[in-house]
C-alpha cells in the first residue's frame, strides 16, 4: 500500500502521485512518512524533501508550507517548490555562493534577516539538485 502525495503551490501542482516514503523538514526537525501514518498537521521548513516512489528516491525543495497527513493522503501546501530535476545544479551553486557572500556582508536587522532567508532558500535548492 502506498500513500498519495500532492504538493500544491499557488501557480501549479508540483507533485501528484503515489509514493512509498517521504522525508521532510519541519520546524521541529525531520519527519518520515510511511503508508498508514497517523493523522498529522505540521508546518514545514525550507529544506530538502526526499521522496521514494517507483523504487527510487527523488528530491524536492519546498520553501516552507504545511503538510496534512490523513488516511494515506499527504497534502503539502507551499508558496513555492521545485523538483530536483527542475533545478540547474550550476545555477543553484552560483546562487548559493552569492547568497552566502550576501549573508556574510549583510548589516542591519532587516538586511540580515533577508540575506539569511535567501541563503536558506539557495541552500535547499543546491542540496536538492545534488540528490537528483
Amino acid at each position: 500500500m502506498a500513500s498519495n502525495l500532492r504538493v500544491m503551490a499557488p501557480n501549479r501542482i508540483v507533485w501528484n502521485s503515489e509514493v512509498w516514503e517521504i522525508v521532510s523538514s519541519t520546524n521541529t526537525g525531520q519527519i518520515g512518512i510511511l503508508p498508514n501514518h497517523a493523522p498529522l498537521l505540521t508546518a514545514l521548513d525550507m529544506g530538502v524533501s526526499k521522496i521514494r516512489h517507483d523504487g527510487q528516491w527523488s528530491a524536492m525543495a519546498p520553501m516552507g508550507g504545511f503538510a496534512m497527513i490523513d488516511n494515506n493522503q499527504v497534502t503539502i501546501l507551499v508558496n513555492e517548490a521545485e523538483r530536483a530535476a527542475e533545478i540547474d545544479p550550476d545555477e543553484a551553486r552560483r546562487t548559493f555562493q552569492m547568497a552566502q557572500a550576501n549573508s556574510a556582508e549583510a548589516e542591519g536587522k532587516k538586511r540580515v534577516i533577508e540575506a539569511n532567508l535567501a541563503f536558506k532558500r539557495a541552500k535547499a535548492r543546491l542540496e536538492a539538485s545534488n540528490v537528483a
